[in-house]
């Protein structure tokens, strides 16, 4: 019959391979069964590694004769193309496109056999891991995405809602940062003869709007966070808990850090400000350490006796030094009056304290060569603070002596810092 001559069989094993053969590209007329190709079968001049075509008739299934629903390979190609092109859940698109087929039934087929069966088991994993990854700061921080998210309202009476001018269901104050921000936008309106120019102006306009409430949300998030307003109310030491009490030093350290909190959350200033504190107590610990060493010291214990010496032998000079003042006030008035009568004609006199006065006379130093030496050393101190590397050199009249006196007095005084004398 016509139908038997137009099947084709393969040449090893003499199997019907209409609907599915592999045809030797360099043999002709030499096409096999895919079992034959599969185990390598050899026939005339056809050798195993020559190079194969694969011919469908496009009544080959892609599952087994037993599958079900009978679906062909070129039934399974257009099912593929149709859920790459409509998408997975358009049924109804994907049976038009295969043809033949009802929605109920693509979708079955679909399911059963790509996503629940052994290829969908083999490539779809049983847990999906979340590979999203936040690159954003965490809550509160400068580029973190709850600068926009409203806040709750404070929690404040209404006299001090009148006072603040604050409006706490829209969170809002009568006054804002920024007040004239919305003339941006105020007055802008979309018109169908705009040209790109004027509509390109048109978004720069709401761009800049946009930064604005931005920058306006940021300082509300601020304050908050900073309890500014507590503060202005004159509740924050009810609210905030009690710290440390501060010493003027560390008072100066945070109103200078103080441009940072900008830049940082409140517990974040706090936690730097406090490691600075550590900082510069771990390094006066080491100048003690470092002194003790230059003393000689080497042990805990003997730091404690070192301490105690040094605190009786500060005492007895004082001591001496009361018992003294007592004893030789009496004579100052005279002493004075007769050391300075010696002076008083003296260049630079008049530009000496009274203390730089006592100085110049106990160390019979000329005003003029005092002003001298003071001069330098402050010079040379103000270099080094600087860093400029000082080149003056004191007068050859100034021994050690001197100069030590000169250099205890001008620390004492203030003039200079105790470490760089």
């Amino acid at each position: 019959t016509m139908a038997e001559l137009g099947k084709k069989y393969c040449v090893y094993c003499l199997a019907d391979v209409t609907s599915l053969r592999l045809r030797c590209t360099e043999c002709q007329d030499i096409e096999l069964c895919p079992e034959c190709f599969s185990a390598g079968a050899e026939i005339g001049q056809h050798r195993r590694w020559h190079g194969y075509q694969l011919v469908d008739g496009g009544r080959f299934t892609l599952w087994g004769a037993e599958a079900e629903g009978g679906w062909t390979s070129r039934e399974e190609q257009l099912l593929l193309d149709a859920i790459e092109q409509y998408g997975f859940g358009n049924w109804e698109d994907m049976a038009a496109h295969v043809g033949g087929r009802a929605p109920p039934e693509v979708m079955e087929h679909y399911v059963s056999m790509y996503i629940h069966g052994n290829l969908g088991r083999a490539c779809i994993p049983d847990s999906i891991p979340n590979r999203v990854t936040d690159h954003t700061c965490p809550g509160g921080g400068p580029l973190s995405p709850s600068l926009t998210a409203p806040l709750p309202p404070l929690d404040i009476s209404v006299a001090e809602q009148q006072q603040l001018g604050y409006m706490p269901l829209r969170d809002d104050y009568e006054i804002e940062y920024l007040q004239d921000a919305e003339t941006l936008i105020s007055g802008l309106a979309v018109n169908y003869d705009d040209e790109e120019v004027d509509i390109e102006l048109k978004r720069a306009h709401v761009d800049m709007y946009v930064r604005k409430l931005r920058e306006r949300q940021r300082r509300k998030n601020m304050a908050r966070d900073y309890s500014l307003v507590p503060a202005f109310l004159g509740k924050e030491r009810k609210e905030r808990p009690l710290r440390r009490k501060m010493t003027k030093e560390e008072k100066e350290l945070r109103a200078k850090l103080r441009p940072i909190c900008q830049f940082m959350s409140a517990k974040e200033f706090d936690d730097c400000f406090d490691n600075l504190h550590k900082e510069r107590a771990l390094r006066a610990k080491i100048r003690e350490l470092q002194r003790y060493r230059r003393n000689g010291i080497a042990k805990t214990e003997e730091s404690a006796e070192y301490e105690a010496a040094r605190h009786k032998r500060e005492k007895r000079k004082e001591m001496k030094n009361s018992a003294g003042a007592k004893r030789g006030k009496d004579e100052a008035g005279k002493e004075t009056a007769v050391e300075f009568s010696s002076m008083e004609n003296l260049a630079g006199f008049d530009l000496l304290s009274e203390r730089e006065k006592l100085l110049c006379s106990s160390l019979n130093l000329s005003p003029t060569r005092y002003l001298t030496v003071k001069t330098i050393i402050i010079k040379d101190y103000l270099q080094k603070r600087q860093g400029i590397p000082s080149k003056s050199r004191l007068p050859s009249y100034l021994d050690k002596v001197l100069k030590k006196r000169i250099l205890n007095f001008l620390t004492e005084s203030g003039w200079i810092a105790r470490d760089t004398s």
